[in-house]
């Protein structure tokens, strides 16, 4: 809100006092003068003059192009800058201007004293005029006191008189473009015309001395002033005691109007209307009309009071003469004042009075007429060695002159300014260069940028020179900072007095660049020289001189100047001794004040601004809001010169507000750059000095923010600002454990006090952004983890009548699989609670308490608890936090909020890996300006760390069921091979609110996995691999049984019963039903998402299985003649059915069956054709049985044996260890064998005595235990050409049942006719060309005797005989006449031969071979089994059973 008081154009400015006045709060106090402070330059033309010939000493119209500048301040100032006036006159305030709210006008009475009036507005005004009075009263210094009543509505129905002194002026809304410029302008006005009689009261003084005098001090504070009344300076000279502010020139400014501004139309009404005109005197006692015109000589100026008003002086020169010699003024002058003097003494006093004049003049901004007195006095005070006053004179002149260039205006540099003849060529060689540099630069300007630098070394060489009269150390320091800040500007500017370094010295304009620490060797003036300038102003030992406020103000101007200049280190440097002045001085302040009011002065932090009252402090009793908006700056750009570690490297302000803050990821990892970058510029040790030292200052101011931010920057510098990993990198701060220890006591100490004393939202700010290392989810429950499922997985029909005996074990069944653990951690479900585990690390020696931790989420809606921690010393700890999803969606964990204890309450990011900075190898900066640099722009590019999230899924509300009961006692069972048993169980639904709208069961049991081993052997056969499936298959040991129509639901709070089935099988030891559950609230295939969830749940089982009936032995035989009729009657065939039972149709099985089982049992076998068998058994014994079965034919006993699993369909192993006879040999047993099995079934049962009883136990034989060999594979298959003979008689009828039915087995007479028949039947489905051929033989006689029937047995034709083409399925009979010429037996046998090997067309092999796969073509070609195109030789079939003839004599009978 302050100027800035070491600009170079200072003396210029008018110091206008604001204060607030009535009923007003602060912040609407600091709106209203920041309103002001725009229009803190006003321009002259802008400016009415005053219309009183007494009061045009100082007015507008004479230099309309010059203008005044305003410093607005809010407090007195202090005794040692007012003890500088007359010398420094712009210390002391000119104007006085009150600030009051009107919108407080119309709430209250702002005022108890009874001040009338008929309203509540119109009182409180009266009041604000009272109020005016006391104001005027306080401060009869000043020239100008004024009321601006801000935001005042005027009643329209009862308008309010406004008094004298008061400006009202309307709310914002209704400001115009001019309405506070216009307010400036009037004030302006006022002040020109009040330092007529300013001006008048210098002019009557005796003598003027320089500060530092107790004649001056005796003349402004108590002792013999100004001629006249000591108390109100205006309107001195017997004028009466009325107010200063003087009315009467309003009266025509409705008739003038401003250069500058639009004409507007005077409306009293609205800033003072009402207004009475004063009846002050037009002219002042002395008999001027004003100072306008000064005396030419002091013969003209007397002490006299009672002078005479009509006496008249001579006019004064044009005004525009500013370059008059010096001589033109000198008269004679006899006597000075009452007492007399020396001729020195008079002129220096002359002298003096000029330069007071053109300070005045200078601050009107009459900068012309300035100029003209301060050179004058400037003349004299050389001529009398008056060397201050010089100087000033010298310092005045040129500030007018750079004024004069500010405005566009063009000038001489008058010749008191100019160097010494010695210095004038070094001089004009400089001017020629800058003229060959900028030709088009103003000469005036390139003339006076030359001359400023030898200027400003004579202006201090005149004010440290050692005579009578010396400059108190404060003007000296405050000079020497004004001159460096306009060298500065300059050297900024490149060394020209341009625009810019015009504005930078007198607007106070930032510079447009920022100057490094690169060398500037050309431009002049030099760094170097400016520095040595600088420092000159440096405060000495000499600390009685100056206060501790103006010590401080001088070390800050230092520092400011050494800022503009690029030396940050200096400047750091400067910044340290300013603290340690702070330091001691708010000590003494804080002791004197707790002294004042009663209170010991070791009461800490509670000091004066806990109070709440007046802490006497004086210029150090600082408010909360200057500590924020000056102290904290301040300490920042200290801290930031040092390179402390802060919690925002980026900002200089030290005090932000919580809302300010941004911890987003992006946020956290630049902070964690830059702190990075900060910790390895400078050295620890001197940082951590300079906060030490920033502490304690806080201390004594007592300021809780800063002690908090300054104790926990600390902390942070000191720290590691690492993340270690698990090799424990040295991570340890860089102070001692009590030094942590009690930095961290304070912030926790200075954070309660605060809490107490209603300041709870000043909190310090963590130190260490790694404070969260990880954050992981606490896998849920087994039978509560969500296992996802993608929707092609659910089957087409979801029915009840889906079990898992339904699908295809074989195929891949997702709902057993493995549930991924990563997958499971992934997934919660809406409306349960979910427990994380986060990781904090703790890297300094001592106890970190976590008030509150909770998680930072983003998506789906999150209720995290609560929880806190105490994190020991150096080690990183875990804590488990608990939450509950709101609803369904994708939920993100981005880190967790946490409130450190005294710390404030902020989100950390999560860093899981490990991070430490790299160290730069290649210095390529240094400096401050290093630090500027971004790390994405560095080379190699800085490494930055990655905060992690944890991405979950959240699905909407799933139920949770749970086995309530199960019919199985402790789930555990005891059963027999081969017997099924069944058992229910109930499930129950535990949630009130979702049903189970889909259930699917899954079984295991303990002979999966030895199955799935042995299918996955490589050393299995076809015919192995085929059992395994088939065992895996067909023969599963658990399994649901289909109840009808039974629905697959569970209602909320319900329950639902299941029942299954378990089949002793070997190996069976356990078994696990496993239930996969959830809520889809659709059909399955009406399913719209892509995945979906389940739970499962999931019942164990204890199986002991026992051995029943086993088969011992097996053996197949083939029948040789006719059956025993017992046989048949035992296998439970009738009588009716006992012709079908031949050899050549049956064959007998033999079985030795074991009961292995200690109780009686029954065996049953049956076959397809109605045969059945029972045996009983008792326990222990082995029984064998007998049963006949159906020969087989098959139509390719090669076939490539079947697969059952799937993914084997598309494999074609051919195992190295068979040759091809013997794959052919495993292929016919394994269909002849499948073809036995398939006919006949065997079960078994319990009972006493072998009888079946109630709750007996029932089950099935296991046949496929039984193993074919080649000589069974003979008795059991049927060939593919059938070849039967038979003898009949000749004599007989065709038609005869004697001629249809076909005999094996005959009884003829010698030489009788008979007939023989040989029928040839082709059972395969492809023709053959056949030739059958005949043997008959001798029975019961050698082979070389058999064969010898010649003379024994005739036949009519040939024994060898060629068939056509034998179709398949087609049957062919050969017919032979034979007679027996002897007795005895015979026997015809007979065997078919292929001539030749059918080939098929080409059409019915593409059309084989289409029908075959690629897999049975190259199983076929690898084994020798091609058919078509292949190298297959003729086959020869044999009649299985040669028909036999009997002859006998004739005379016997058959």
């Amino acid at each position: 809100m302050t100027p800035d008081p070491f600009l170079p154009v200072a003396p210029a400015r008018v110091k206008t006092l604001v204060l607030p006045i009535g009923r007003i709060k602060r912040d609407r106090f600091d709106t209203f003068v920041k309103s002001l402070t725009p229009e803190n330059v006003v321009q002259l033309r802008d400016v009415t003059a005053d219309g009183r010939p007494n009061r045009n000493m100082f007015t507008p119209l004479a230099f309309p192009d010059g203008a005044m500048f305003y410093d607005l301040m809010t407090h007195v100032p202090p005794p040692s800058h007012l003890a500088q006036v007359p010398f420094d006159l712009y210390r002391e305030p000119l104007a006085l201007l009150a600030i009051a709210d009107g919108s407080e006008i119309n709430n209250v009475v702002l005022s108890k004293r009874q001040s009338g009036g008929r309203t509540v507005a119109e009182t409180n005004i009266r009041s604000l005029d009272q109020e005016l009075e006391d104001l005027r009263d306080r401060y009869p210094r000043i020239l100008v006191h004024q009321v601006l009543l801000f935001d005042y509505v005027p009643s329209e129905e009862n308008p309010i008189p406004i008094p004298e002194g008061i400006v009202t002026i309307p709310p914002p809304e209704q400001h115009k473009r001019t309405t506070m410029k216009t307010v400036m302008c009037d004030i302006s006005s006022l002040i020109l015309a009040e330092m007529t009689t300013l001006a008048k009261s210098y002019e009557g003084m005796t003598f003027i001395n320089s500060p530092g005098h107790a004649s001056t001090a005796e003349q402004m504070y108590g002792g013999q002033g100004p001629v006249g009344d000591p108390s109100r300076r205006n309107s001195q000279f017997t004028l009466p005691t009325n107010r200063s502010v003087s009315a009467s020139g309003l009266i025509d400014r409705g008739h003038q109007a401003r250069m500058s501004m639009p004409p507007v139309p005077f409306k009293g009404g609205t800033f003072g209307s009402n207004r009475a005109v004063s009846g002050q005197p037009a002219t002042p006692p002395n008999g001027r009309s004003g100072l306008s015109n000064p005396p030419t000589n002091f013969d003209d100026i007397t002490g006299d009071e009672s002078a005479s008003p009509e006496k008249a002086l001579p006019p004064r020169p044009d005004l525009m003469d500013v370059f008059r010699t010096q001589g033109q003024d000198r008269v004679s002058v006899q006597g000075f004042g009452s007492g007399g003097s020396t001729d020195k003494k008079l002129h220096r006093g002359k002298s003096r009075f000029q330069i007071v004049l053109g300070s005045l003049y200078l601050q009107a901004g009459r900068w012309i007429d300035a100029l003209r007195e301060l050179t004058e006095g400037a003349a004299g005070a050389k001529s009398t060695n008056d060397h201050i006053w010089h100087g000033k004179a010298l310092e005045l002149s040129l500030i007018a002159l750079l004024l004069l260039g500010w405005a566009g205006i063009e000038f001489d540099v008058h010749p008191i300014l100019l160097p010494t003849a010695d210095k004038g060529t070094a001089l004009a060689n400089q001017i020629l260069e800058a003229e060959q540099k900028d030709p088009n630069q103003p000469r005036w300007l390139r003339r006076l940028q030359v001359y400023i630098p030898e200027l400003l070394d004579r202006i201090i060489s005149l004010y440290s020179r050692i005579t009578a009269e010396n400059l108190q150390p404060l003007p000296m320091s405050e000079t020497i900072i004004r001159f460096s800040r306009m060298l500065t500007a300059l050297h900024i500017a490149d060394g020209k007095l341009d625009e810019w370094s015009l504005e930078m010295m007198v607007l106070g304009t930032p510079p447009p660049k920022r100057l490094t620490t690169s060398p500037r060797f050309t431009i002049v003036p030099t760094r170097t020289h400016i520095l040595a300038n600088l420092m000159k102003a440096y405060p000495g030992s000499a600390s009685e001189l100056l206060t501790t406020a103006d010590r401080i103000v001088l070390l800050s101007g230092i520092a400011s100047v050494l800022g503009l200049l690029g030396f940050q280190r200096k400047k750091a440097m400067i910044v340290r001794d300013l603290v340690s002045v702070l330091i001691g001085g708010l000590v003494e302040a804080r002791t004197r004040g707790a002294a004042d009011v009663g209170i010991h002065p070791a009461a800490g932090l509670v000091g004066l601004n806990g109070l709440g009252g007046n802490g006497h402090a004086g210029a150090l009793d600082l408010t909360e809001n200057d500590i924020e908006q000056g102290i904290g700056p301040f300490l920042g750009l200290l801290l930031k010169s040092y390179g402390v570690v802060t919690d925002d490297p980026g900002s200089t302000a030290s005090l932000e507000g919580p809302a300010t803050r941004d911890d987003s990821d992006e946020a956290v990892v630049a902070r964690i750059l830059k702190q990075s970058d900060l910790r390895n510029f400078g050295m620890r040790d001197i940082k951590l000095n300079i906060l030490r030292t920033c502490v304690s200052f806080s201390e004594a101011l007592p300021d809780f923010a800063g002690v908090l931010k300054y104790s926990s920057d600390l902390l942070r510098t000191a720290g590691s600002g690492t993340a270690p990993g698990l090799r424990r990198e040295d991570a340890y701060p860089a102070i001692h454990r009590e030094d942590q220890i009690r930095f961290a006591t304070n912030i926790s100490k200075t954070s309660n006090l605060a809490k107490r004393l209603g300041m709870g939202h000043l909190a310090a700010e963590y130190w260490d952004e790694f404070l969260l290392r990880g954050v992981k989810l606490e896998p849920l429950a087994t039978t509560r983890t969500p296992v996802s499922h993608a929707r092609s997985v659910l089957p087409n029909s979801v029915t009840t009548t889906r079990t898992s005996q339904d699908v295809n074990p074989f195929i891949y069944n997702p709902f057993l699989k493995q549930s991924d653990a990563a997958a499971g951690e992934k997934v919660l479900v809406a409306g349960e609670a979910a427990t994380f585990k986060l990781t904090f690390q703790n890297t300094f020696e001592m106890d970190l308490e976590l008030e509150s931790i909770r998680l930072d989420t983003e998506g789906a809606e999150f209720e995290s608890a609560v929880e806190s921690l105490v994190i020991g010393p150096y080690r990183t700890q875990v804590l488990r936090i608990s939450g509950v999803p709101k609803a369904a969606g994708t939920l993100r964990i981005k880190g967790a909020i946490i409130k450190v204890r005294g710390c404030r309450e902020r989100r950390f990011p999560i860093f899981i890996e490990q991070w430490a900075p790299e160290q730069e190898q290649k210095v390529k900066g240094i400096g401050l300006a290093a630090l500027d640099v971004p790390p994405a722009k560095r080379t190699p590019p800085t490494q930055r760390p990655e905060p992690e999230s944890l991405e979950l899924n959240v699905i909407a509300e799933q139920p949770v069921v749970v086995v309530k009961s199960s019919t199985l006692p402790q789930s555990s069972v005891m059963i027999l091979e081969g017997e099924r048993q069944k058992f229910s169980v109930t499930l129950q639904n535990l949630s009130t609110t979702t049903p189970v709208d889909f259930l699917l069961f899954s079984f295991q049991d303990s002979t999966q996995e030895p199955l799935q081993a042995a299918m996955a052997s490589r050393d299995a056969t076809p015919a192995e691999l085929y059992e395994y499936e088939l065992i895996l298959a067909k023969k599963q040991a658990l399994r649901i049984r289909k109840e009808g129509n039974q629905k697959r639901y569970i209602p909320p709070g319900g329950t639902a019963i299941f029942d299954f089935e378990i089949l002793g099988k070997p190996g069976l030891t356990h078994g696990l039903i496993q239930v996969d559950y959830a809520c889809l609230g659709v059909p399955p295939d009406e399913l719209e998402e892509e995945r979906f969830f389940t739970r499962q749940v999931s019942l164990a089982l204890t199986v002991t299985v026992n051995a029943s009936i086993e088969i011992a032995r097996m053996d197949v035989f083939p029948l040789h003649g006719s059956i025993p009729e017992p046989l048949w009657l035992r296998a439970g065939s009738n009588k009716e059915s006992m012709s079908e039972l031949t050899a050549d149709t049956h064959c007998l099985l033999m079985l030795d069956l074991r009961n292995a089982w200690p109780s009686n049992m029954v065996i049953q076998l049956e076959s397809e054709d109605g045969a059945r068998l029972e045996e009983h058994i008792l326990p222990g014994n082995v029984n064998r049985v007998i049963f006949p079965i159906k020969r087989v034919y098959l139509e390719d006993p090669y076939a490539s044996i079947p697969v059952l699993n799937p993914s084997r369909q598309r494999q074609f192993i051919v195992s190295s260890k068979l040759t091809p006879e013997m794959e052919r040999a495993n292929r016919e047993a394994f269909w002849y064998r499948e073809k036995v099995l398939d006919s006949l079934t065997g079960t078994w049962r319990t009972g006493p005595g072998g009888g079946t009883i109630a709750g007996g136990r029932s089950g099935s034989i296991e046949l496929r235990a039984m193993r074919l060999t080649s000589r069974m594979i003979e008795a059991v298959k049927v060939d593919e050409i059938g070849v039967e003979i038979s003898v009949l008689d000749a004599s007989a009828s065709p038609s005869s049942p004697e001629k249809q039915k076909h005999k094996s087995h005959a009884v003829a007479k010698v030489e009788s006719f008979l007939q023989l028949r040989v029928a040839v039947t082709n059972r395969t489905n492809q023709p053959i060309y056949p030739l059958v051929r005949l043997m008959p033989s001798l029975c019961h006689r050698p082979l070389n005797v058999a064969l010898d029937f010649t003379r024994k047995f005739a036949w009519n034709g040939t024994l060898q005989k060629a068939l056509p083409l034998l179709a398949g399925g087609e049957s062919a009979e050969v017919v032979m006449g034979v007679t027996a010429l002897c007795r005895g037996e015979f026997e015809i046998s007979a065997s078919v031969e292929e001539t030749m090997v059918w080939r098929p067309s080409e059409e019915e092999e593409e059309e084989r071979r289409k029908r075959r796969s690629e897999v049975e073509k190259m199983q076929d070609a690898a084994m020798g089994m091609e058919i078509a195109g292949s190298k297959r030789e003729r086959r020869v079939w044999c009649s299985r059973r040669p028909a036999r003839v009997v002859v006998v004599r004739n005379d016997m009978d058959e």
